[in-house]
């Protein structure tokens, strides 16, 4: 499953690409895509990380490239619903989220949507106020798609609060699905609510969207680490201090007890960047966990759904350079940045 034989892998890339292959084609007649931004933090400008010195105005081309495409190429590739893997900003303050709430402005109210809040995002205790303001539920809540966020039962609403955990439903091809975004190392009432939510929806097709699940097992010990080091499923957290989940925990405690839950879709981990691995749930149903972390490259990940042929076709798209991802330096395996696998829509 975790990877796909070159031909099918080359007759996947050939679908997308037109005669010039600066261009996706069409997509096919009864198929249809949802694309999933990953960590946003290539801010410019005054006081970011990248031009502390500057004094220029922050702002994100990356991100806006990356939106701008989805919105422009919304009907060419059936684009039923976006998801962002977390890291929106790379430093908590109001000038980044201002920008990020331009480029999400994008695709607001065109295209169903969900973010997820990671650990750039809030603060290590899990406060992620700032977030809730720009990202807030009073700014979804008229749309037929939003399902809901969780309501914390404590006294410090800002962490997990507002829209820090939400859900949204839609159909496509007669299908339907719940999208449920939780935060970075959601808590355990976060996981119980998640887990009643996912079991009032039993004929639902579940995605989950995380920001921390794949990288390296344990906690680098060096820089050098985090790309040399064991990669799967993360045993260590960084947000929400002891109250925080770790990935695994995460999902020991929530994503293997659903049998409709059929893929995790993630980022984090910039030098790691792409990874795919399945596990098999309680209900022995094949999970796909997904990671897709490009940094400033400008790449998108799109899940092209397939029904009649029961397949899901994951295309890594370069927004900024107008073809696909086949490598990057980091990880110059084509089969990880585009890959299929079958999960059956019949």
């Amino acid at each position: 499953m975790k990877k796909i034989a070159t031909s099918i892998l080359l007759a996947c890339c050939s679908a997308f690409a037109s005669a010039d292959d600066t261009e996706f084609a069409s997509a096919p007649a009864g198929s249809f895509t949802i694309a999933v931004i990953p960590d946003t933090q290539a801010y410019r400008g005054r006081n970011t990380k990248a031009e502390p010195d500057s004094d220029k105005a922050v702002r994100n081309e990356v991100f806006q490239t990356i939106t701008d495409w989805i919105a422009k190429n919304r009907e060419q590739q059936n684009i039923v619903f976006v998801s962002h893997v977390g890291d929106i900003v790379d430093k908590n303050v109001p000038e980044q989220w201002d920008v990020a709430r331009q480029c999400m402005d994008r695709i607001h109210g065109v295209i169903p949507y969900g973010l997820t809040v990671g650990n750039h995002d809030m603060r290590a205790s899990g406060d992620s106020s700032l977030f809730q303001t720009y990202f807030p539920e009073s700014r979804f809540k008229n749309f037929d798609w939003y399902g809901g966020t969780f309501q914390p039962d404590r006294p410090e609403p800002t962490v997990s609060g507002d829209n820090a955990n939400s859900y949204q439903t839609f159909q496509a091809q007669n299908l339907d699905f719940l999208f449920l975004h939780l935060e970075c190392n959601a808590p355990d009432d976060v996981l119980e609510w998640a887990n009643e939510l996912i079991g009032k929806h039993p004929m639902h097709r579940i995605v989950v969207t995380t920001h921390m699940d794949l990288g390296p097992i344990q906690r680098p010990k060096s820089n050098q680490g985090y790309i040399d080091d064991p990669k799967g499923r993360m045993e260590w957290s960084k947000c929400h201090t002891k109250r925080g989940n770790s990935p695994v925990q995460t999902w020991k405690k929530c994503f293997k007890r659903h049998p409709n839950l059929f893929l995790i879709c993630s980022g984090d981990q910039s030098r790691t960047q792409a990874m795919h691995i399945t596990a098999t749930g309680d209900h022995g149903n094949v999970v796909h966990s997904c990671l897709s972390d490009y940094g400033s490259d400008g790449s998108v990940r799109l899940y092209r759904f397939v029904p009649q042929e029961n397949r899901v076709d994951a295309i890594t798209y370069n927004t900024k350079q107008n073809d696909l991802t086949r490598k990057t330096k980091l990880v110059p395996d084509e089969q990880h940045h585009q890959f299929s696998f079958d999960y059956s829509m019949q």
